[in-house]
Formats: structure tokens, C-alpha cells, sequence
């Protein structure tokens, strides 16, 4: 017999004001589970069913976007990929933590992913002159390996959310800021040298301010090795904060 879901979800819309002022609430939803149900199906049920105005968002629906991060039960996670069959009758949807809140479940989180690029210079720094018409310079399979493990991030928030020093670092660049900086490192695209990786995260809102609660390795979905990633940059910056 199909459990009957109890959904609670976190609802709030900037334009509808009460007194000048806008109100957050929780509204509750009943569902029956179906088989292989997901969060991502259990709301798109609910919007097609019960209320058109729930806001989520979504694009790909495999775990690929990271657009339907949320809160589910007080962790991060992406829709999609959690099924209702692992989880409690009664469920909690919040929106993300630390990103602007549009409406709902939807955050923004291009607007911070955007500015953690421009910090982190997130891009290749070479002094040779690029010919789209040739082939790029080759590099041995085990490093190319290396770097698409880092590149596999989705950018999809659950580090930022799951983060014990993002929540009292406002400034703390995230796992997913540092994963980047240790991608761009062990690229020999790349003619960047640790000094210029100091200058751009080594501080207490980069790799120093890292608490280790492995908060981050917890909650990522693509299981990208965080924790390990950060330990690496962190001694190989600590030798030039020492000479």
C-alpha cells in the first residue's frame, strides 16, 4: 500500500506584502508515493495537482544541472536524486541556505557561483598565444584524469549550504571555490605558481578558514574528493606562507 507523503515546504513570494512587510510560512502538502518517487516528481505532483504557484527550480532532472539543490530534512541535496523511499513520512523543504532567495525553493545561486569565479580567476592563465585551429597540447592521461575528477563539479550550492564556516564567514570563498583554485593547480594549461594561488586564497576566507567539519564532502552530490583537495592546497600554500 503507497505511503501517503507529508510535505512541508517553505514558502515565500516578494510580491505578495502584508503590511509592508513580506511573511514567510510553511504550507503543508499530502501526496500518496509512488514507486521510484523523487523529491524533484513529488513537487513537480504537487505543482500539477495541488498549487501552480510553488516555485523549484530544475533543468535536467539526472544529476547533472545541480539546479534543484534544497534543503530536504535539514541537509542539502538535489531533488532528483533523493527518492521519498529513504526518507520519513513527513518531509521539510527549504530553500538553500547563504543564496539570494527569489520565491520558494528557487534560489539564485548563479549570481554568487558567478562572483566566486571572478575570485578565484577561475580560468586558464597562459602567456601562449591560442590557435582554435590546432590541437590543444596534450598531457599525459593520469593528470588529464586529475583534473576532469575536480572539473566534475556541478556547482550546484550543497557544499555552500552544508559549510560550517560559510555560515559564520560570509566572505569564505566555500569547498567549491577552493576545488576550483586545486583543479586550475594541477593543470599544466595553467602557468599560475603557488605564490599566485597564495595571493588569491591564502587568507581566513580561503583555504586557511577551512574548519575541517567535512561538511562539504558530506553533502556533495558528484562525491568529489573535497576534503583531501583542501588539505593538499593547504600544505602546499602553508610552505609559502613559511619561507
Amino acid at each position: 500500500m503507497a505511503r501517503e507523503l507529508t510535505i512541508k515546504v517553505l514558502r515565500y513570494d516578494p510580491q505578495q506584502k502584508s503590511n509592508g512587510s513580506v511573511k514567510a510560512y510553511f504550507q503543508e502538502y499530502k501526496i500518496k508515493e509512488t514507486d521510484s518517487m523523487t523529491i524533484y516528481l513529488a513537487l513537480t505532483q504537487i505543482r500539477e495537482t495541488l498549487d501552480a504557484g510553488l516555485s523549484f527550480d530544475f533543468v535536467c532532472r539526472a544529476g547533472i544541472c545541480g539546479s534543484c539543490a534544497m534543503m530536504i530534512n535539514g541537509r542539502p541535496k538535489l531533488a532528483c536524486r533523493t527518492l521519498t523511499k529513504d526518507l520519513p513520512n513527513e518531509i521539510i523543504l527549504l530553500p538553500l541556505p547563504t543564496f539570494n532567495l527569489i520565491k520558494d525553493l528557487s534560489v539564485n545561486t548563479g549570481v554568487w557561483m558567478d562572483a566566486m569565479s571572478k575570485r578565484v580567476e577561475s580560468w586558464i592563465h597562459s602567456s601562449k598565444e591560442i590557435d582554435i585551429a590546432n590541437i590543444e597540447e596534450p598531457v599525459e592521461p593520469e593528470v588529464a584524469d586529475a583534473v576532469f575528477e575536480l572539473d566534475r563539479c556541478i556547482e550546484c550550492g550543497c557544499c555552500v549550504a552544508g559549510c560550517g564556516t560559510k555560515l559564520i564567514k560570509e566572505d569564505f570563498v566555500g569547498a567549491v571555490g577552493l576545488n576550483r583554485v586545486a583543479r586550475f593547480e594541477c593543470d599544466p594549461h595553467d602557468e599560475r605558481t603557488i605564490d599566485d594561488y597564495y595571493e588569491l586564497v591564502g587568507d581566513d576566507n580561503g583555504i586557511f578558514g577551512c574548519m575541517t567539519l567535512l561538511g562539504c564532502e558530506d553533502s556533495c552530490p558528484k562525491h568529489l574528493p573535497l576534503q583531501s583537495k583542501i588539505a593538499y592546497m593547504r600544505r602546499k600554500l602553508a610552505t609559502v606562507k613559511g619561507s
